[in-house]
């Protein structure tokens, strides 16, 4: 396998950073969109196999963390509110029928949520990634 990475005009770039948030969150690489971008459940990988970018470089850190709990509490406050407000549950019934659900929805939205940041880094050149874009076509 060679070592440098494919140049853009051999992949297929995302068109903008949208795309490549979704690419991301899909656990593709936002690259080329090909390869896997992680190889275990929050660990990205080296290089992608595909187009050879450097995936170490990434920093997202506990930003994806801060993100899913943010988006987990919004969703469940209005159901907090409902089964206690419109239903009477006790408060403890309401702990006991959330929590779990909460951890279960965090859990499953971390991978998806770490890819898209990751991808909004290298779309954006943040940290030691390098921003490109390719060339837009020129019209006769």
């Amino acid at each position: 396998m060679p070592s440098e990475r494919l140049s853009p005009e051999l992949i297929t770039l995302p068109q903008g950073w949208i795309p490549a948030l979704v690419r991301g969150a899909k656990g593709k690489c936002p690259r080329c969109g090909e390869a896997a971008l992680f190889r275990k459940w929050l660990k990205p990988v080296e290089r992608c196999s595909h187009c050879r970018q450097d995936w170490s470089l990434q920093q997202a850190d506990d930003f994806p963390a801060y993100i899913g709990i943010f988006i987990v509490g919004h969703l469940l406050a209005p159901v907090v509110i409902t089964m206690i407000g419109t239903f009477h549950l006790s408060a403890w019934l309401t702990l006991a029928i959330i929590l779990p659900v909460a951890i279960a929805m965090l859990l499953a939205m971390l991978q998806p949520t770490k890819g898209a940041v990751i991808a909004f880094l290298w779309w954006h050149g943040i940290g030691a990634f390098r921003q490109e874009r390719r060339a837009p076509e020129q019209k006769p």
